[in-house]
């Protein structure tokens, strides 16, 4: 690491710098954590404020309870309750936690107000480093899953055994389940329900400039050519199909960026590229591994050597401009990870029509 540029964590909207005092090797099990501190000559500095949060006085001095959900308390609880000792006695408060499983606040109590200031700040910072080691539980998608989609994704998908089924690695097991057809946004993780109504809330809000784009009107849509995502056409493993506009407008990419633009600014979401790459995902070598595997924005972290590639050549050469079909998009949805509604579609948390 480059101690002249130390990495940054956004806390609330706040930048710190995240200066590094020792190696540390962290596990997700909770017997394996510690929290090394700060130096022995670091001070409590006095005038160390919080505007996140609100601290109020007390008979007994200064008082702030703060939202964290519960499946993180063990990382500030640490091994043996190591991590909250020190951090209690590092800043001069107490921290009271509720019993794991219960969701409820964190209360920090201490007789400066400085003191509490000081311990929202690290315990926040705790619980933004081990945050984004969590999976994602939820994504934003726009569902493909129309009927006439559907019913051309199976003739594609039937042509091409039928055809390519000589090619290495093509098989039915590596084909996208048809009433998952969607295309991804940007995924987020949401660990308790006060987060996900947080999230439905947000996605609400977007509903006016949404329509501003639209002009209250479904976006019509062609499914049509498909792409791969590696270098090498011999060794694919992943074959998407592409969406565009009947009109050749560029309404839903905006959407897309506008969207992603909105719930990173919220802290929501995380950056991952420029602009929101739009892609439908119709054949992925990790179905072959895991039945319940899923392709969500790239998201899952498997390594190239855990997966077979297909030779998709043939594919490539003989279905090119093959048309899935035509539909009208009128919704964006937020979709829960690993679940299915009646339809067979992700189960959504919240949803906004674009008419």
């Amino acid at each position: 690491m480059d101690v002249l540029r130390p990495p940054l964590i956004n806390i609330n909207g706040r930048i710190y710098r995240r200066n590094i005092i020792a190696q540390q090797q962290h596990s997700e099990e909770e017997g394996d954590i510690s929290y090394m501190g700060p130096p022995e000559s670091e001070e409590l500095a006095e005038g160390e404020t919080c505007d996140s949060h609100f601290i109020e006085q007390t008979d007994k001095g200064f008082r702030c309870a703060i939202d964290v959900p519960s499946v993180l308390y063990k990382y500030i609880i640490g091994k043996k309750g190591e991590t909250r000792k020190r951090l209690e006695f590092d800043t001069k408060t107490s921290i009271n936690i509720p019993k794991q499983g219960l969701e409820g606040q964190i209360v920090i109590t201490g007789s400066q107000k400085s003191a509490v200031s000081s311990a929202i700040t690290r315990v926040e910072i705790l619980v933004g480093s081990f945050r984004k080691k969590q999976p994602f539980t939820h994504f934003l998608s726009f569902p493909l899953n129309d009927a006439k989609v559907q019913e051309g994704f199976l003739k594609f998908k039937n042509e091409v055994l039928k055809q390519c089924s000589q090619d290495h690695g093509v098989g039915e097991s590596i084909f996208q389940s048809p009433a998952k057809l969607h295309l991804t946004l940007g995924t987020l993780t949401l660990l308790n329900d006060a987060e996900v109504r947080k999230a439905c809330e947000h996605l609400q809000e977007c509903q006016h400039f949404i329509r501003d784009i639209t002009g209250g009107k479904p976006l019509s849509l062609e499914v049509m050519g498909i792409e791969y995502m590696n270098d090498d056409p011999a060794m694919v493993d992943v074959l998407y199909a592409k969406v565009n506009e009947k009109d050749g407008s560029d309404h839903l990419q905006l959407i897309a960026d506008r969207l992603v633009e909105y719930f990173v600014s919220a802290g929501l979401m995380v950056r991952e590229w420029d602009r929101v790459k739009l892609h439908c995902t119709v054949m992925n070598t990790l179905f072959r591994k895991d039945s319940t595997a899923e392709e969500v924005g790239g998201a899952r972290r498997q390594t190239t050597s855990e997966r077979e590639a297909f030779d998709g050549r043939n594919i490539l050469k003989k279905f090119d401009s093959y048309c899935f079909g035509e539909f009208e998009l009128n919704t964006v949805q937020l979709s829960q990870r690993y679940s299915t509604d009646c339809t067979g579609y992700y189960t959504s948390a919240g949803s906004i029509s674009f008419s």
